[in-house]
């Protein structure tokens, strides 16, 4: 038996995520969630800053949808996954995924770093919303 892996899925997983990450962040959301994170609107980041951060969650983005990717392909060999639908599937993989790892690390973070919940839905609906789309991809790529 042999995990089915498509670089070509991962590829466009990375640039769908990389760009609902900017629209996230930025239009949607953005003015909302760095009054909530402290930033000053004024104030531009270095340029140097801003390319690191972009090279890292690009690299990121690879490793999410990559390890995504094999926890998809893995779940088919369990007796009767081949009978769910791609869409179920994916639904499947990207909300059990959201609620085992991303959410709880998340509450923790908002109560620990007193963050407040408008940051946390702001944040943990990114997650849920990355992993919709990067395990949709995936998904109807290999079924």
């Amino acid at each position: 038996m042999e995990l089915e892996i498509n670089m070509y899925a991962i590829l466009v997983a990375v640039v769908a995520n990389f760009v609902l990450g900017f629209i996230w962040y930025t239009p949607l959301f953005g003015k909302v969630w760095g009054k909530e994170m402290g930033y000053d609107p004024n104030e531009k980041p270095d340029k140097s800053v801003m390319f690191k951060g972009l090279a890292f969650m690009v690299i990121g983005n690879f490793l999410f949808a990559y390890v995504l990717s094999h926890n998809i392909a893995a779940w088919k060999f369990v007796p009767g996954m081949d009978q769910m639908s791609p869409f179920a599937s994916a639904l499947n993989s990207a909300i059990f995924t959201w609620l085992g790892f991303y959410l709880p690390g998340q509450l923790g973070a908002t109560v620990w770093e007193k963050n407040s919940w408008k940051l946390f839905a702001i944040n943990t609906g990114y997650h849920l919303t990355s992993l919709l789309v990067v395990a949709f991809i995936i998904t109807y790529w290999i079924w």
